[in-house]
């Protein structure tokens, strides 16, 4: 496979228009047609995961924080970055980033910690972006119901929930009169046609119309095909920062030890009174300080992320909310395994993938 067609899975599991307006990640160094045999998959990518991909022979590395963040003003072997850059040049290695777009995925970090805490009833932590929705409303003739039908399912369109091919169908008379230099599949120039047709309804997400539209009209038998489409007051998926739900009712010691468990960590800073049970969790992967007040407006009992201050600490006490730093690396380090599993359920060939779990955190527990 080349390099662009690694990047189109990426980009379709987290599209390019849910990266925050002060992100930059996405596709940062290389040939989109180069061909790919294997990748690493990594959290960064500083001097050792660069030394491993060139001692594993990698073409493609995939990372969630972005090597170039801020703009460079130069690329030269003076400095660590430059010289990082300029070695992944030379040594032809593509590089790639998913950020804050993998952030605010359906099935990305935060979805991904929220299921290894077994949290259910999962909302939304800070909405960020909500999906527009529309239907699309197609007339057919009745020997071709099926195929346009199936056409629309396998199109994304229809897909409510964890339904999918939802459509609603109503039978009628379509009439039209074939005009000089059309080409009708059914009737004569000059003459009104009655057609015993189909209307079949469905809704579609902004992101899937286009090609909802297109793959439609490839299979429609009609010269000139006649739609409708009507945007929708109805809510759409939605995506944004962190995740907040329920569990059964436990003693916090049994909640952190769950965390301790599925992170593979010995230690938690927990702020808060820890004489207490919990039943609702609020998380984020990575940094997430920012959101402590959602999770307390979210009714959260605990709130657990990443990269704590002490003011952040102050606030959570006042708001007697239980606040846990699991690591800004440990709550984000969960996604690696993801990645790979997700590539390797849409790479037709075989592609090896290695998972660098090293943490570059400047810091031990000593």
């Amino acid at each position: 496979m080349k390099a662009i067609d690694i990047i189109n899975i990426m980009n379709r599991w987290a599209p390019l228009y849910l990266i925050d307006s002060w992100d930059s990640t996405g596709f940062q160094i290389g040939d989109p047609n180069k061909d790919i045999k294997k990748i690493l998959v990594s959290l960064d990518l500083d001097r050792e995961a660069f030394e491993k991909a060139k001692k594993e022979n990698i073409d493609m590395i995939i990372t969630h924080h972005p090597l170039l963040f801020k703009p460079m003003a130069k690329i030269t072997k003076e400095d660590y970055k430059g010289r990082l850059v300029y070695d992944l040049i030379k040594e032809d290695i593509v590089v790639y980033n998913a950020h804050s777009n993998l952030d605010l995925a359906i099935g990305g970090i935060n979805d991904t910690l929220a299921s290894l805490l077994n949290l259910r009833d999962i909302e939304v932590l800070e909405k960020v972006y909500e999906e527009k929705l529309y239907k699309i409303v197609v007339f057919v003739p009745r020997t071709h119901v099926e195929e346009v039908r199936n056409a629309l399912g396998e199109a994304k369109a229809g897909w409510i929930g964890n339904y999918s091919h939802c459509t609603y169908n109503i039978d009628g008379i379509g009439t039209f009169m074939p005009r000089e230099g059309t080409n009708p599949f059914i009737g004569s120039l000059n003459k009104l046609e009655k057609v015993e047709e189909t209307r079949i309804e469905t809704i579609v997400e902004k992101r899937n119309l286009n090609r909802v539209l297109n793959e439609m009209i490839k299979v429609h038998p009609y010269e000139e095909v006649a739609y409708d489409i009507y945007p929708l007051e109805n809510t759409g998926a939605q995506y944004g920062y962190g995740r907040v739900g329920n569990i059964e009712e436990i003693p916090l010691n049994r909640f952190l030890d769950k965390i301790k468990k599925e992170l593979r960590l010995d230690k938690l800073r927990v702020y808060g009174d820890i004489d207490r049970k919990i039943k609702r969790v609020a998380l984020c992967g990575g940094s997430g300080s920012d959101f402590i007040k959602s999770a307390y407006y979210k009714g959260a009992d605990l709130y657990l992320t990443g990269d704590i201050k002490y003011h952040d600490g102050q606030l959570a006490k006042e708001l007697g909310l239980l606040l846990v730093d699991g690591n800004h690396f440990d709550t984000e380090k969960i996604i690696l395994p993801v990645i790979k599993e997700k590539l390797l359920q849409n790479i037709e060939e075989y592609i090896d993938i290695i998972l660098y779990e090293k943490s570059t955190a400047p810091f031990v527990i000593y």
